[in-house]
């Protein structure tokens, strides 16, 4: 019993270890995301998504939780910001839509810490293709 202790105590160690399975630490405040960049010495991957967007939905439920997506996010500091609410009413309390001209959604944005635009892609993409463009973004 203690060999399988040890041993399941080994695995979790191991996994905690692992980008892959570690739970990403989303951000979702803008000034927040840029003061953990340029700490981090990362790029801001963000994250303009609405609550009437079904395709929204789809990537925060099926791409971001893949673990191909997972071990991509590890390079960016993740920043998600809810910009419309059910009815259509503004939630943007950073003002990104209007900043990033947000014309569709999901809108996903790479970001240099200082909030220059690197890289847009508007809607959704399955998790290889946005693993893909994350690292295709991501450097420096």
């Amino acid at each position: 019993m203690k060999i399988l202790a040890s041993l399941v105590l080994v695995a979790s160690s191991l996994m905690a270890a692992n980008p892959v399975t570690q739970d990403v630490k989303w951000e979702t405040s803008l000034p927040a995301a840029q003061e953990r960049a340029r700490k981090e010495g990362k790029p801001i991957f963000m994250d303009v998504w609405t609550d009437w967007c079904g395709w929204c939905t789809k990537l925060r439920n099926d791409t971001f939780p893949s673990p191909e997506a997972k071990a991509a996010l590890a390079a960016v500091v993740p920043l998600s910001l809810r910009t419309q609410d059910l009815k259509g009413n503004s939630t943007d309390e950073f003002g990104v839509q209007a900043k990033y001209k947000v014309e569709a959604y999901p809108m996903l944005i790479v970001l240099n810490a200082d909030g220059t635009v690197k890289a847009r892609h508007p809607g959704y993409m399955p998790p290889r293709e946005f693993a893909a463009w994350i690292q295709a973004n991501s450097g420096k």
